[in-house]
C-alpha cells in the first residue's frame, strides 16, 4: 500500500480569529508538495474550493503544475475537481497539459461536491449535479481517448473537437471518482473507474472500510473490470503522549464543526442523491472526542498508527492519502507532522 499527502486547505469562517492568511497558505502548500517528494510520499492531493467557504485553493491544476516543475517522482492529483462547476473540455485540456508537464505523473480525481453555495455562484444546477457530472466524465474520457470527438447530450453539445496536447499516459491519466455513497461507488464500478472515499462515510454506508472495498471490487468485477483501485483519505497524527492525542482530537472536532455549513442539512431541500449528508451532519453535530475511532482519525504512537493503516492495507486499499494539517495546523507544525510520517510510517509501506 502506498502513502500520499492530502489536504483540503480548510480555513472556513467558523475558525474565526484563528483563520490563516489564504495567500500564505497557498504558497506554503506548494512548499509542502516539494517536501512531500523529498520525504518519500508517493503522491500529493490538493482540493478545489471556492470563495473562502471551506478551503483556499480554487484551481488544483495550477498549483500541481507549479509543484510538477519542482519535483521528479511525486504523483500529482486533485482531491477533487469540482467537476459540475467546470467545463469538461477545459478540464480535459488542463489535466492533459499537467500530464505532459509532469512527464506522466498526473492523476484525475473528480467529484460532485456538496456545497450548494459554490454551485450558485457558478450558476450550475445543484439538483442536477449527478447527471451533469457523469455526462461531463463521458466527455472527458471521449476527448482523451479519441483524436477527434463530438458529443450531444442533455447538458452539453460539443462539435467535432480535438484537444492538444494529448495525455502522456495511455489511454489517459488514472481516473478516480470521489465516492461518499453506495450509488456513486456502484456507478464508478459500472463505468470501470477507480474510487477514492472517506473512511467515516464508508463506515456509515457500508459498515466498514473493508466492506466498502469489497462491495466496489465485487461490483467492478460484475461489470467485467478487474484490478480497479481504491484510495482512502485518513486524518492522521503521530504523537508522543495522551495530551497530544487529545489536542489532535480537539483539532478534529474543530474541523468537523467548521465544515458543517458546507453540507446539506435540511432533508426537505437536499437533492435526493446527496440526502445522506443530512445524516452525516446530525452525527457530526452530536460527536464528541470520545466518539472518534480509527474509522475516522488515526492518532497515537507510531505502532498504533501503523497498525491502523495495516488494516486498510489488508482490506485491499491501494493507497492511503493522509490529511495531516486539518483544523488549522500551522505550516511549521504540518512540516513536523510530515517528517514524523516519513520517519515512523513510510518505512512500513512506500517502496520509495
Amino acid at each position: 500500500m502506498k502513502i500520499g499527502f492530502f489536504t483540503l486547505t480548510d480555513n472556513p469562517p467558523a475558525y474565526g480569529s484563528s483563520r490563516q492568511d489564504p495567500n500564505l497558505m497557498v504558497k506554503q502548500l506548494a512548499e509542502q508538495g516539494v517536501l512531500a517528494e523529498e520525504l518519500g510520499f508517493h503522491s500529493f492531493w490538493v482540493p478545489e474550493h471556492h470563495f473562502a467557504l471551506l478551503g483556499v485553493l480554487p484551481s488544483p491544476s495550477l498549483l500541481l503544475a507549479y509543484v510538477a516543475a519542482r519535483t521528479k517522482r511525486l504523483r500529482l492529483a486533485p482531491a477533487t475537481v469540482l467537476l459540475p462547476v467546470n467545463h469538461p473540455v477545459r478540464m480535459a485540456e488542463e489535466f492533459a497539459l499537467l500530464d505532459v508537464l509532469s512527464d506522466g505523473r498526473a492523476i484525475f480525481s473528480a467529484g460532485r461536491g456538496y456545497d450548494k453555495r459554490e454551485y450558485d455562484v457558478f450558476e450550475t444546477n445543484f439538483e442536477q449535479s449527478r447527471n451533469i457530472f457523469f455526462e461531463q466524465l463521458e466527455i472527458i474520457k471521449g476527448l482523451w481517448t479519441n483524436s477527434t470527438y463530438s458529443h450531444s447530450g442533455s447538458f452539453y453539445h460539443i462539435p467535432e473537437t480535438t484537444i492538444v496536447p494529448r495525455p502522456v499516459q495511455h489511454p489517459y491519466p488514472p481516473i478516480y471518482l470521489a465516492a461518499f455513497s453506495g450509488p456513486t461507488i456502484k456507478k464508478a464500478a459500472e463505468m470501470g473507474e477507480n474510487v477514492i472515499f472517506a473512511p467515516f462515510a464508508a463506515s456509515m454506508v457500508f459498515g466498514s472500510v473493508a466492506k466498502a472495498v469489497e462491495t466496489f471490487q465485487t461490483e467492478s468485477q460484475a461489470h467485467g473490470f478487474l484490478n480497479k483501485k481504491t484510495k482512502i483519505s485518513y486524518f492522521l497524527n503521530v504523537v508522543e503522549n495522551k495530551s497530544e492525542e487529545e489536542k489532535t482530537k480537539q483539532r478534529m472536532m474543530k474541523y468537523f464543526h467548521g465544515i458543517l455549513p458546507a453540507f446539506p442539512s435540511d432533508p426537505t431541500t437536499a437533492p435526493p442523491h446527496i440526502r445522506y449528508f443530512v445524516d452525516i451532519v446530525e452525527k457530526l453535530k452530536a460527536m464528541q472526542t470520545t466518539d472518534l475511532s480509527d474509522q475516522t482519525i488515526i492518532v497515537g504512537d507510531p505502532e498504533t498508527c501503523v497498525t491502523a493503516l495495516k488494516k486498510a492495507e489488508a482490506a485491499g486499499v491501494d493507497e492511503v492519502i493522509l490529511y495531516l494539517n486539518f483544523g488549522g495546523l500551522s505550516h511549521r507544525e504540518t512540516v513536523t507532522s510530515m517528517e514524523n510520517v516519513a520517519k515512523y510510517i513510510l518505512p512500513h509501506f512506500n517502496e520509495e
